[in-house]
């Protein structure tokens, strides 16, 4: 039987990503939905959140364009046998989900901590005192729901807490503004943090672009 909540949490998580980077709306497919991203090395994105080696055998067969993203809600063992040459592997992904309740922050001695909201979509910088480039974040806000984007902590900062700030004050920010529950997909590395923040793991997600060895050249 299908997942409906997998299917939920999907159409959530993609809701508030192309709020978050300005693409598309989505184009709904009968496995999924379509993305126009608009980027050079991610012209478009084919988001499939129960996918079929049908499905996925289909689009391959009709992708000639480098740039073209999968985005399929399974471990990468089992959808790779069904993408054939040309199909590259990104780092996986995992599907979570967490209840916002506001949350206390403190920036720790040495940084600094900026924060601004533009067009739905809420920013968190962290420098250090002179100015250094430390840690960021984004969150996009969809009605009661948010998508938590773009979480990055410099090497030479991680283990000092900063990832934790910057999630905490991006929820608290979209809490503050109406939303209640939130969605990301995150990063083998990342999955850690938001763990340790409450929020719990609903599905791995492969992640595969085309780019065919002359395209490469």
């Amino acid at each position: 039987m299908p997942d409906t909540r997998i299917n939920e949490l999907v159409r959530m998580w993609i809701d508030g990503w192309i709020v978050s980077r300005g693409s598309s709306d989505p184009i709904e497919e009968p496995w999924g939905w379509t993305i126009d991203v608009g980027q050079p090395m991610q012209v478009a994105r084919h988001v499939l959140p129960e996918p079929t080696e049908a499905d996925v055998r289909k689009i391959v067969a009709a992708t000639s364009a480098p740039g073209t993203w999968l985005k399929l809600f399974a471990e990468d063992h089992s959808v790779l046998p069904w993408v054939g040459q040309g199909w590259r592997k990104d780092r996986p992904g995992f599907l979570m989900a967490g209840h916002l309740e506001p949350e206390r922050t403190e920036v720790p001695a040495g940084y600094t901590l900026t924060s601004w909201t533009r067009g739905g979509v809420s920013k968190v910088l962290v420098r250090t005192g002179d100015g250094h480039f430390a840690a960021r974040g984004q969150i996009a806000r969809v009605g009661d729901q948010a998508v938590v984007d773009q979480i990055e902590t410099a090497a030479e900062h991680r283990r000092k807490g900063l990832g934790g700030l910057v999630m905490r004050t991006l929820q608290n920010t979209a809490y503050e503004a109406g939303a209640r529950t939130g969605v990301l997909v995150g990063t083998p590395e990342g999955r850690g943090l938001y763990s340790s923040l409450g929020w719990t793991t609903y599905s791995p997600m492969a992640s595969l672009w085309y780019e065919p060895a002359d395209a490469a050249q």
